[in-house]
C-alpha cells in the first residue's frame, strides 16, 4: 500500500491511499476513524498529517541499541530497530518500551512507532534521516556491513557507526560513499548520557557532519563534532588520561582506588557538572593554572603500557563486577545496590545539567 500526504485543499489535508489493485483512494483527514489512522502509521511509508515522520535506522539489537532506539523513540522519531533476524530485534521491545516511558510519559506509539526487521532484508529507506551501527565491535563485520550499506542506503542519508574502538577511517575504507560515514560515539547508559561523538573520517563531509550534530540537537542530544579521526575520540582521550594516572598512582602505592574515587568525585568531578574543565579555568584563572602546570606536568606518568596493577588483574580474571571481583569483590546484594546508586546518582547529574541551560 503506497501513502501520500500532505495535499491540501480547502484548508483540509488529503490522505491519498494507492490500493493493491491500483485503486487510488482519497480521504479527507477529519473522516479517517482512528483504526484506518493507525494503519496508515504502522505502513512501511510512516506519515504524520502533513508531513512524513523522521525514521532512524539502528542496526544491532545490544544493550547501546536499546538505549539509542529508546532515546529516539522519545524525541518524536520513528524507530527501525534491525537484527540478524527480525525475531532477534522484536525481543528487545520490552525493554526499549520501558526505557522510552520513563523518559517520555507522553511517548505514543502510534505516532512515532517501533518497527522491526532483519538487516540482510531491509530494503525501505523512505524518510530515513540516519542510519547507524551498532553491532559488536569486531572490525571485518563492521566492514562487510558498512560494504553493504554504502550499496543499499541511498547516498543522500548518512551513516554512522557507535564503535568506541574503531575509527570510522579504517571501517569506510575505499568505500565509494565514505563521505556520508561517520562515528557516531555514545556513552553508556545511552538513553541518559547526553554525549554523542560525531566523527569527521578521512573522506567524512565536514558540512553532512554538522547536519548530523544538528539531528541529534534536535532529538535531544549534546553532539560535540570531533574534526580529526584520532584514537579515543574526544571524551575517551580525556577520560583515559585520567586513568592512566589514577592506575599509576594505585601502581605506585601512593594512593587506594577507594581514595581516587573520592578525591575524583568530592572535588572537580562534582564541579564539572556546572561546567566543563576550560570554563572553569576561565573562572579561577589560567595563571594559577600555570603556575601549577610547571610544577605537576613534569611528574605525570607517561606509561605507554597497562600498568602492573591492571595487568595482574586481567591475567587473574578479576573484571570488576561481570567476574564478581576487581580491586574488591561484589556479593549479588552488593552488585545491585550499587547499581541502584549509580543509576540515581546519573539522573540526579542530568538534572542538575538542566540548570540555567547553556
Amino acid at each position: 500500500m503506497l501513502v501520500r500526504t500532505g495535499l491540501v485543499k480547502n484548508g483540509d489535508f488529503i490522505i491519498k491511499i494507492k490500493l493493491p489493485n491500483n485503486l487510488l483512494v482519497t480521504i479527507k483527514k477529519n473522516l479517517l476513524d482512528k483504526s484506518i489512522q493507525k494503519l496508515l502509521v504502522r505502513t512501511s511509508n510512516v506519515v504524520r498529517w502533513g508531513r512524513p515522520m523522521k525514521k532512524v535506522v539502528i542496526l544491532g539489537t545490544g544493550i547501546m541499541a536499546v538505549g539509542i532506539a529508546a532515546s529516539f523513540l522519545a524525541s518524536s522519531h520513528s524507530v527501525i530497530l534491525l537484527g540478524r533476524n527480525k525475531e532477534r530485534a522484536q525481543s528487545q521491545e520490552g525493554e526499549i518500551l520501558q526505557l522510552t516511558k520513563e523518559m517520555s510519559t507522553s511517548w505514543n506509539a502510534d505516532q512515532t512507532p517501533l518497527i522491526f526487521g532483519a538487516i540482510d532484508d531491509w530494503s525501505d529507506w523512505s524518510d530515513v534521516i540516519w542510519v547507524l551501527e551498532t553491532i559488536k565491535e569486531d572490525m571485518a563485520l563492521k566492514q562487510a556491513l558498512f560494504a553493504q550499506l554504502d550499496q543499499r542506503v541511498p547516498r543522500h542519508i548518512p551513516i554512522g557507526s557507535n564503535s568506541s574502538g574503531f575509527p570510522i577511517s579504517k571501517i569506510a575504507e575505499n568505500l565509494p560513499t565514505a563521505n556520508r560515514m561517520f562515528n557516531a560515539h555514545y556513552f553508556m547508559p545511552a538513553h541518559v548520557v547526553p554525549l554523542v561523538e560525531v566523527v569527521l573520517g578521512e573522506n567524512s563531509d565536514p558540512q553532512m557532519g554538522e547536519e548530523v550534530c544538528k539531528l541529534y540537537r534536535a532529538a535531544g542530544k549534546k553532539p560535540v563534532l570531533v574534526k580529526k579521526d584520532i584514537p579515543g575520540f574526544l571524551a575517551n582521550r580525556i577520560q583515559h588520561a585520567l586513568m592512566r594516572e589514577a592506575l599509576s598512582l594505585v601502581d605506585a602505592g601512593i594512593a587506594t582506588p577507594d581514595d581516587i574515587d573520592t578525591a575524583v568525585r568530592y572535588s572537580f568531578g562534582f564541579r564539572y557538572a556546572a561546567v566543563g574543565p576550560m570554563t572553569q579555568k576561565e573562572i579561577s584563572g589560567w595563571e594559577g593554572m600555570a603556575g601549577a602546570s610547571v610544577e605537576i606536568w613534569p611528574s605525570l606518568y607517561n606509561v605507554t603500557g597497562l600498568q602492573p596493577v591492571m595487568a595482574n588483574l586481567i591475567a587473574n580474571g578479576k573484571y570488576g563486577m561481570k567476574s564478581k571481583e576487581g580491586f574488591r569483590t561484589w556479593s549479588d546484594e552488593e552488585m545491585k545496590e550499587m547499581r541502584r546508586k549509580y543509576n540515581a546518582r546519573l539522573k540526579g547529574a542530568f538534572d542538575v545539567l538542566q540548570i540555567e541551560p547553556d
